[in-house]
């Protein structure tokens, strides 16, 4: 019997310690309330330190918890509840607060059934609420992120067979609904009915696996509108249940429309709207390795340049886009045109005859004639130069096919313009068509064989020494296969018009900085690249350039970029966009062959550059020439006017030196001044002077 006594004193006291559970016991009628010492304990107190008073407990609690928590005991005493529970905040003795979950209850009654004993226990859960509410703080920063992203979260009890979705879910189908659950079959009278199959069997996941699918698809709202909806679904297990699917969706409607406008401009030209010269090429050799007999036109405008010097660019790009308008109007839907560049197009005919490239070429030099040219060239008609080439051997290269109908279209030039004419082998253009397509092809070979080399030619201060300037125009020259120099006059017009001329630029870029990009960074001399027309065209340009300045360590600074005016008459906003990005890097800008177009002075006040280099032609003959010297005077006084350096080109007599100095023309290049020269030679030439003392430099 004392044994059982222990056991319902001691042994249930220390259970209770063990359980760090605080016990409370109350005496309604004396209104004397127990605190057990794990009580006082789990606030920090020792035994006597408090007074034990029946609303000792409330004195403790959070203000904002009281209310709640006497509630709950009234309620229990007034029998509207069976237990006393609830979770409540009591201040420990250093001052914070600790969670405890209030359990209780009446355990003794008087005769008349009304309750004079209240006993329970408190338990300390600060530990557990922590754990809550930062768990909370994820689900807030999860439903933020949900929100941010437009994603919509939904599941299916595979159980139950229920489905429910959530109200961004609800929203991005169209759904007007006030609950979460919807049937299940709902999701499916969504779907597109050419992705339907796909989508049903991409939400089969696989059961039992934690593995995540990602599907995309297209559905058809109540009104009629595509939506494009990428989904991620996971099965969740469950150990209640047979597990359910989780899934969640988000509309990718403008993604996918980004998607696809850039997968056009990737194809076809931003001015035009036609295929571009990469995809034509594509599709032109997809065609002949049909080896179906097909028809390759080479369009190339007559006049144009004349139109934009008189007109401007803003002409010029009218009527190009006028001159694609009318050629895609008049041609069969089967044909497929391009714009290869500046104011050259092709054509690609498929299973094409003499007599339809007679009639289509004849369609062709109409629409051009009637393009529409703006009111600010009412005065001037554009012609255009076609030539047709044949095509049926599957084996034929692209180059070649464009070649050969190249080399006809320089024969219709040469027999008047405004007409067409037909490549034929026997009466082939000397050094255009083939021979200038080998020549592009030879180039790209040059670039890995060793047979491409860097040369440069010094521009100088005149009246100074160069090494108080030192900088060298970058110049390419390519040996033959025979060991024969090529001039760059026959190579880069090959390259141009056979759309390597960015290839090109690339290269001579990147091996230049590569091997003198210490030099550069050491300030022995800064180095100017000239860019073609397709090169300053090239989105991903200044994305090259910058990863092979980082690459070499050259600075900006050191860099410097000519661009010739036929480039800019071509891409004007292509090299508006260049010019500003340079000086955003503190690259030098040049403005080459100025002056050779009446559109120059346009270029000038539109584009911010460092220098113009005035065209050779201007400085042959101006000692014979008053007109020439006049030119240069206003071209310098102008150019100086707006703080631009001021390069004469060409400079290979004493006396045309002479009267730049006295005209003040601060820089020249020529042959008289030097002969264009290996690259290497002269950076070792300018990294040696660079080294003497001040003093010593002459």
């Amino acid at each position: 019997m004392a044994d059982r006594k222990n056991r319902n004193g001691e042994f249930w006291e220390l259970a209770l310690e063990r359980a760090h559970l605080g016990v409370w016991d109350w005496d309604l009628a004396s209104g004397d309330c127990f605190y057990s010492a794990m009580w006082l304990q789990m606030l920090g107190y020792g035994e006597g330190e408090l007074v034990e008073t029946s609303d000792l407990w409330l004195q403790l609690t959070h203000p904002d918890d009281r209310e709640r928590a006497v509630a709950s005991g009234e309620r229990h005493i007034a029998g509207q509840t069976d237990s006393i529970e609830t979770e409540l905040r009591l201040k420990h003795k250093s001052g914070h607060w600790v969670w405890v979950l209030d359990r209780g209850g009446v355990v003794e009654r008087d005769a008349g059934g009304r309750p004079v004993r209240l006993m329970g226990v408190q338990t300390d859960i600060t530990k557990q609420k922590q754990a809550e509410h930062e768990l909370e703080q994820v689900n807030v920063r999860f439903r933020l992120a949900l929100a941010a992203s437009g994603t919509g979260i939904w599941h299916h009890d595979l159980a139950a067979r229920k489905s429910y979705w959530d109200e961004r879910t609800r929203e991005i189908f169209g759904l007007v609904a006030d609950t979460d659950e919807v049937s299940s079959d709902l999701w499916h009278s969504y779907l597109h009915p050419d992705d339907r199959d796909y989508a049903e069997r991409a939400h089969k996941v696989p059961l039992q696996t934690q593995k995540v699918v990602a599907v995309q698809y297209r559905i058809i709202k109540r009104d009629g509108e595509v939506r494009h909806i990428e989904s991620l679904i996971r099965f969740i297990a469950d150990a209640q249940s047979s597990g359910q699917i989780l899934g969640t969706v988000r509309d990718i409607t403008e993604a996918k429309q980004r998607e696809q406008e850039l997968a056009h401009a990737a194809d076809h030209d931003a001015l035009t709207g036609l295929l571009n010269r990469a995809a034509f090429d594509r599709l032109l050799a997809q065609h002949i390795a049909t080896a179906r007999p097909l028809a390759v036109f080479y369009v190339d405008l007559d006049y144009f340049k004349a139109l934009n010097d008189f007109a401007g660019h803003a002409a010029g790009d009218l009527a190009l886009k006028s001159v694609a308008e009318g050629i895609l109007g008049c041609l069969p839907p089967s044909v497929h045109a391009a714009r290869l560049g500046g104011d050259e197009f092709a054509l690609l005919v498929p299973d094409c005859d003499a007599a339809q490239a007679e009639r289509i070429a004849g369609a062709v030099l109409a629409a051009i004639r009637d393009a529409d040219l703006g009111s600010t060239a009412t005065s001037r008609k554009l012609a255009a130069s076609i030539g047709i080439a044949f095509i049926a051997d599957a084996n034929t290269a692209v180059a070649d096919a464009l070649a050969c109908a190249d080399d006809a279209c320089y024969a219709a030039k040469a027999a008047g313009r405004n007409r067409f004419a037909v490549f034929s082998p026997e009466t082939t253009s000397g050094s255009g068509g083939l021979n200038a397509a080998r020549l592009a092809a030879d180039t790209v070979d040059a670039m890995e064989d060793g047979r491409l080399k860097l040369f440069g030619q010094e521009i100088h201060q005149l009246g100074k020494p160069w090494d108080e300037n030192r900088h060298v125009e970058v110049l390419a020259r390519l040996v033959g296969r025979n060991g024969r120099l090529i001039p760059p006059d026959e190579f880069i017009p090959a390259a141009e018009r056979f759309g390597i001329a960015s290839r090109l630029d690339r290269w001579i870029i990147r091996t230049a900085l590569s091997l003198h990009g210490p030099a550069l960074k050491s300030g022995a001399l800064t180095l100017g690249f000239n860019l073609s027309a397709q090169t300053l065209s090239d989105p991903q340009l200044w994305d090259f350039v910058d990863a092979v300045i980082d690459e070499t360590g050259a600075p900006h600074s050191g860099i410097g970029f000519e661009i010739t005016e036929t480039a800019a008459v071509t891409n004007f906003t292509a090299a508006e966009q260049f010019v500003r990005k340079a000086r955003e890097r503190r690259c030098r800008v040049s403005l080459d062959d100025f002056g050779a177009g009446m559109s120059s002075f346009e270029y000038l006040r539109r584009f911010p550059v460092d220098a113009i280099k005035i065209d050779g032609s201007f400085i042959e003959h101006i000692a014979e020439s008053r007109f020439d010297r006049e030119i240069v005077s206003a071209i310098s006084g102008i150019a100086k006017s707006l703080g631009c350096s001021v390069v004469a080109e060409k400079i290979e007599e004493q006396d045309a030196l002479d009267i730049l100095r006295d005209m003040g023309v601060a820089f020249g290049q020529g042959f008289l001044l030097h002969r264009p020269e290996p690259l290497q030679a002269i950076v070792a030439r300018a990294s040696a002077q660079a080294a003497l003392p001040v003093g010593r430099q002459a």
